[in-house]
């Protein structure tokens, strides 16, 4: 969500930055500069905020897989299994992975959003 914010604000910003610049006199050489200023900044934020939520989903990819891998106790364990609180443990281990799971597809919608804003 916070990508989506960003992208928000900064588009907010790049068109404050605009409105206000209209109103200054500008030659139009230099207006037509400060407008490829302000679209190189705006995309070179776009790309940033892209890199970011890429990062932030192969961060949660890997901690999921790590999680995976603790789950392999899960074939050790059976109906006469002594210790009951290995049970709780892989539940919690399980809803860690779903709120892994729910981060990365969370980043990268907001990642697919940024493209399509693009284009």
């Amino acid at each position: 969500m916070r990508e989506s914010v960003e992208v928000t604000e900064l588009g907010d910003t790049v068109d404050r930055f605009r409105r206000v610049l209209t109103g200054v006199a500008l030659d139009c050489k230099c207006r037509a500069a400060l407008d490829g200023v302000l679209d190189r900044f705006s995309a070179f934020e776009r790309r940033r905020l892209l890199r970011d939520g890429l990062r932030q989903a192969r961060f949660q990819r890997d901690k999921i897989a790590s999680q995976l891998h603790l789950l392999a106790e899960l074939d050790e364990i059976n109906e006469r299994e002594a210790d009951r609180s290995v049970f709780e443990e892989l539940a919690l281990l399980f809803d860690e992975i779903g709120v892994s799971a729910a981060k990365a597809a969370r980043s990268i919608r907001e990642t697919q959003s940024l493209l399509v804003n693009e284009v």
